[in-house]
């Protein structure tokens, strides 16, 4: 894996027991002990991942907010500082470029957290998108360490290293401050579906700050988690991944994201002709989340059979270790996601049961 890309923190995961995988191009550690224990953790107690392969790009000047509006399908104008701002990022036809989080530091300075396989593609878009505006647009992604602590008592193990009064932050809100001696801009955000922080930081800082939570998080039942877990945790909460839920053919739409779609938020935005027109007729295809009562695991890429036949894909597919079931979601022609839907599995008819995510219980923050 010589030709991967690394975080600051690779030595850390091997010194840790992490099993290296290549994930879009990066060595990232899919799982440490178990992803099954891994997983309960985060959902009983906490884990801490390693995030900082995700892209950061600073978006400055007079044009900053207006050039954001005229990108991305949600409401930038409703940010404030201190606000975060979930929104997919779509191609004139509607499909989308990549999902990310903005962050409102002041009225001319944005802060952009992106997908990692997706960091040259979006700036090329962006500085494509940003002629005619008055805005700078920089990778700030190597500068950059990321770590996220996730969980139940994810909020009282990062309190034992900081002076910043996390209750006053909430949901979807950020602030600067200091953890373990480590300037952070300190985010209550994450991709689990419980309570917790993504910590930006200084990429050389990252060893040294992941070490601290590892041994403050000790008492409360704090584990490293990997992309395994990661990618379980996300599916229970019903969020989606881009590539699969979302893609360049697969809009916010019918990805069932109509509310990060804002059509009259005041402002023109790329896409929003095709997303009209969607919405109004319909999508022709959707997103369905499903279990199965069944332990096997439904792969992506697996046909959805309907009464006349095949109706469309699975897109992602994982054993929910809460549930002890296999669950994932699919994309099937609108019509079809109305109907009784099945999956073939080695020669077994399985039967895909509709849910409305999340899959279990999560916390509201």
């Amino acid at each position: 894996m010589s030709n991967l890309k690394c975080t600051p923190l690779r030595d850390f995961h091997i010194a840790h027991g992490g099993r290296m995988v290549d994930f879009a191009g990066w060595e990232m550690p899919v799982q440490y002990r178990s992803i099954l224990e891994e997983h309960k953790a985060v959902r009983r107690n906490a884990g801490l991942f390693d995030v900082s392969h995700m892209g950061e790009v600073d978006i400055r000047g007079p044009d900053a907010g207006r050039f954001l509006n005229h990108l991305v399908t949600n409401d930038v104008s409703r940010l404030f500082p201190g606000r975060v701002l979930y929104s997919p990022m779509c191609y004139p036809t509607g499909g989308v470029v990549d999902d990310l989080l903005i962050y409102m530091r002041g009225a001319e300075d944005f802060f952009l957290c992106i997908n990692a396989g997706n960091i040259d593609k979006d700036l090329a878009w962006m500085r494509e998108q940003a002629a005619g505006f008055n805005v700078t647009i920089t990778d700030r992604s190597p500068d950059y360490g990321q770590l996220a602590v996730q969980g139940p008592k994810a909020a009282t193990i990062v309190q034992a290293l900081t002076s910043v009064r996390l209750d006053l932050v909430k949901y979807y809100h950020f602030t600067e401050g200091t953890v373990a001696g480590l300037p952070c801009l300190i985010s209550r955000t994450g991709y689990t579906g419980e309570d917790g922080f993504e910590l930006y930081h200084a990429a050389e800082g990252a060893p040294r700050l992941a070490e601290t939570l590892l041994a403050a998080g000790a008492p409360h039942g704090l584990e490293l988690a990997g992309l395994g877990a990661r990618d379980s945790l996300r599916l229970e909460a019903g969020y989606p991944l881009y590539g699969h839920e979302i893609t360049a053919e697969v809009s916010p739409l019918a990805a069932g994201l109509n509310w990060t779609v804002k059509l009259d938020k005041g402002a023109d935005f790329i896409g929003r002709a095709a997303l009209a027109a969607e919405k109004s007729a319909g999508p022709a295809k959707k997103i369905v989340f499903f279990k199965t009562g069944d332990r096997r695991i439904v792969r992506g890429g697996s046909p959805v059979l309907g009464s006349a036949g095949e109706v469309g894909l699975v897109v992602s597919g994982t054993l929910s270790p809460i549930l002890n079931e296999a669950i994932g979601s699919a994309l099937v022609t609108a019509a079809a996601a109305t109907q009784p839907l099945t999956v073939d599995i080695r020669g077994t008819r399985i039967g895909l049961q509709l849910v409305k995510p999340p899959f279990v219980p999560l916390k509201k923050v």
